[in-house]
């Protein structure tokens, strides 16, 4: 695996891009898309700035990691869309959707552009590596299609070494159109120095606690393995709550464990398991639910099987991390005191 890994860093910095429309630190905006049935194609749409009611009044957040490192890409996420797929079909009807990934390479986005029930059901925000630094791998965020979008931005870490960003979507929620910010992030991996996950939060923070934004979460893969990675939320001025600990759960504890599980043998032997998959929120916003999921989604092709299981996996799961789900309830300007 630290073989895989090494190449992995070498494959990034090569297929970074030479040249990119924005500024590191900078909201770049860009277009969300919408799957049109007539033209059987993903068609780019441009977010309205005004706030518009629905009868959306909660959200449910899924969050998942699925390891580009892994051979079998489109058979890994064809199974891990199924299991999303699955897991967001019975909806409440007042409750939005709202899913995101990482590790995403451009072979995922093509998986995911084509699968049904994403198609019938989402706007996706990125169909190519467009609006990533390299062609190698990034973030994509499904918002729900019912959900008003006015705003769809990315912010580029000024610190990176592994071309990380935050991908940031708006939506409007609840019959007053409460502005809700929603951030999808992928904080820098292991721990080099210095280390650069602290400032990344800190920008994140920053724009979650933006004047005109009403209610923010931010969720990903946070990278949490240092000991200042617990308190991230609140160094620095961040003043951001971490839902499982809001929720009563407690660091190092088995429930909150979000990788390890299904790591190679060896390297859950040699770093153990931890919670690196984390749910932060501020403002007009409450957390009600967290819980995991996608335990032992495996693949099904036999090929695949054999090259995972060979890397020292005792299955041949879909990725190393599983994921976090956050059911969200967003409290309207009107019944807040404060």
């Amino acid at each position: 695996m630290d073989v895989i890994f090494a190449q992995a860093i070498k494959d990034s910095t090569a297929l970074r891009k030479a040249s990119v429309p924005w500024n590191p630190g900078e909201p770049h905006g860009q277009p969300y898309h919408a799957f049109d049935d007539a033209a059987s194609s993903w068609v780019p749409q441009h977010p309205s700035t005004d706030t518009a009611p629905t009868s959306l009044t909660s959200l449910t957040i899924y969050t998942w990691n699925i390891d580009f490192m892994l051979p079998g890409a489109v058979a890994r996420m064809k199974a891990a869309l199924a299991h999303l797929g699955g897991l967001t079909r019975e909806a409440a009807p007042t409750t939005a959707i709202v899913i995101f990934l990482q590790e995403c390479t451009p072979s995922d986005l093509a998986t995911i552009a084509a699968t049904p029930w994403v198609q019938e059901r989402f706007h996706i925000t990125d169909v190519d590596a467009t609006n990533w630094t390299t062609t190698h791998y990034g973030t994509t965020t499904l918002v729900d299609s019912r959900l008003p979008i006015t705003a769809a931005f990315r912010v580029q870490y000024p610190q990176t070494r592994m071309d990380r960003d935050a991908l940031f979507v708006d939506v409007s929620l609840g019959p007053r159109g409460t502005r809700t910010r929603l951030c999808n992030t992928h904080l820098e991996s292991m721990a080099l120095d210095p280390p650069f996950r602290p400032a990344q939060m800190q920008l994140v923070a920053r724009y979650l606690h933006e004047a005109h934004v009403d209610a923010a979460l931010a969720a990903g893969d946070f990278n949490a393995i240092q000991p200042f990675d617990r308190t991230l939320h609140v160094d620095d001025g961040n003043n951001l709550k971490d839902a499982f600990l809001e929720l009563g759960g407690k660091e190092d504890s088995d429930e909150g464990f979000t990788w390890g599980q299904q790591a190679p043998t060896e390297l859950r032997t040699r770093f153990g398991c931890s919670r690196m998959d984390k749910v932060y929120f501020c403002g007009r916003v409450e957390v009600v639910r967290l819980e995991r999921f996608g335990q032992d989604v495996v693949v099904a092709g036999e090929e695949e099987c054999t090259q995972i299981v060979a890397l020292g996996c005792e299955k041949p799961w879909v990725t190393d991390h599983l994921g976090v789900l956050a059911g969200v309830r967003v409290v309207s300007c009107q019944m807040r005191n404060d």
